[in-house]
């Protein structure tokens, strides 16, 4: 899988970005900024993405990283999804 997207660098990019714009979304922002500051926000997040990439093609598992983390994160909202039905129920 490495190979594959060592291969396909603007498709390793593109995931690395959308991980880390998903991560920062749900875990560091708190209240909405103005746009000025989110700009510079998404700038830095594609900046870093860059570095990332590059770590990804000397051979860390950088996206395999990020997607587990993405998917610890979904499973944790659906577990408050499903904490927070059950709890209607019973009530």
């Amino acid at each position: 899988m490495n190979a594959w997207l060592a291969d396909h660098i603007y498709t390793t990019y593109i995931l690395i970005f959308v991980f880390m714009t998903y991560v920062y979304n749900k875990v560091f922002r708190t209240r909405k900024l103005p746009v000025l500051k989110s700009l510079i926000i998404y700038v830095l997040l594609a900046l870093g993405s860059v570095m990332l990439l590059f770590f990804q093609v000397a051979g860390l598992p950088i996206v395999l990283s990020l997607a587990v983390a993405v998917g610890l994160m979904l499973l944790v909202r659906v577990r408050y999804f499903v904490e927070k039905r059950s709890g209607n129920k019973k009530a």
